[in-house]
């Protein structure tokens, strides 16, 4: 089978080596020089709401998929009438809105951090007084990595938060003082078989992610975790990787936002599980059940952001693996990560914490 990724990206990528190894061809669309993807499969360079780009991975695809949420939907659509797309356009949508995506939680009874939609300095007055401060002032669209975001911690900021971040468009979260952060990815096939990872720990530095960590092993965590996430499958209809992110806070879990499509706190599971989030994307997508997301002991990933030390490329370290995703370095990127597979969580944080 041929499948058609949007987006040649690090993800795009380690789709494309999962796709190869279970003898499938991936075709990408992504506008960039020389994607990571490319070494992987062919790239076809057009824009990604280009339609004649879109019109030819449509043509020599059998299934269309995607690599990242900012995908213009309204170009899928479009592809929709002659193929199938997954994962769902509607979970796209709603993930690509932060409004959208809270009304879903709050829809399913997933517990979330107090809200408000916000349009003028106004609004934003009136959400530091009702919601109380600091609050999380984000934009409700494209937003990433910590960008697009303003943490207001006095009133009288709440213009320069409303300037900064284009004036309307916005939404205002409760500030949570987290114990820390944990994701879940699950994955539902097309005949709507759901299989669930283990419930992953992380940790970020500056908006981004540094280190994650599975399994996490208290268990009333992973119980609500894992319901938590078969409610928004089985509510999105929906086919292919879904990542869920999570506060804990107080023993209790908050949902913070969910991505439509593999994730990086889930790189663990290339060396770290029984089958990959890649591997069972793909699966899902090409309508073959999942396989099976036990964790294989103690795993945990690092990111390496900004520059691949010499040290980590001459790393020798049983249990330990440099996933290099081939980008020219450049402060605050994702160039690689490394994967460690331990037999305790001792030795799996030992090893995560000499890979600098």
């Amino acid at each position: 089978m041929r499948i058609g990724i949007i987006g040649a990206g690090q993800l795009g990528q380690m789709l494309g080596i999962a796709a190869r190894a279970l003898g499938h061809e991936c075709l990408f669309l992504d506008p960039s020089e020389n994607p990571p993807a490319s070494s992987v499969g062919e790239v076809i360079r057009a824009p990604f709401d280009d339609p004649s780009g879109l019109a030819e991975v449509a043509a020599r695809s059998d299934v269309i998929t995607y690599e990242f949420e900012n995908v213009p939907v309204d170009a899928l659509r479009e592809l929709e009438k002659s193929i199938d797309v997954f994962p769902p356009l509607d979970a796209l949508e709603q993930a690509q809105d932060r409004l959208l995506e809270k009304r879903l939680f709050e829809s399913l009874d997933i517990p979330l951090p107090a809200f408000c939609p916000i349009d003028s300095v106004e609004d934003l007055e009136r959400a530091a007084s009702e919601i109380g401060l600091p609050l999380v002032v984000k934009t409700r669209r494209f937003g990433y990595d910590g960008k697009g975001q303003f943490v207001l911690r006095s009133i009288d900021d709440c213009d320069t938060a409303v300037e900064q971040l284009g004036g309307r468009g916005l939404i205002a979260e409760a500030w949570v003082p987290f114990d820390f952060e944990v994701s879940v990815i699950g994955v539902r096939s097309r005949d709507g078989e759901i299989a669930v990872w283990p419930l992953t720990e992380n940790r970020h530095d500056n908006g981004i992610l540094s280190i994650s960590r599975a399994p996490q092993v208290d268990q009333a965590l992973e119980n609500q975790a894992d319901d938590f996430v078969r409610r928004m499958l089985e509510q999105l209809d929906y086919v292919g990787v879904l990542a869920l992110e999570l506060f804990v806070a107080d023993g209790q879990l908050l949902a913070n936002e969910f991505a439509p499509r593999v994730h990086n706190s889930g790189h663990w599971t290339i060396e770290g599980a029984v089958t990959s989030q890649f591997a069972n994307h793909i699966l899902a997508v090409a309508g073959a059940r999942p396989g099976a997301t036990d964790a294989r002991g103690y795993a945990g990933m690092r990111n390496l952001i900004g520059d691949i030390p010499a040290a980590v490329r001459q790393l020798d370290m049983p249990g330990a693996t440099l996933h290099d995703y081939g980008k020219s370095p450049r402060a605050g990127r994702k160039l690689g990560h490394v994967t460690v597979v331990a037999e305790s969580a001792a030795q799996r944080d030992e090893m995560l914490e000499r890979i600098m």
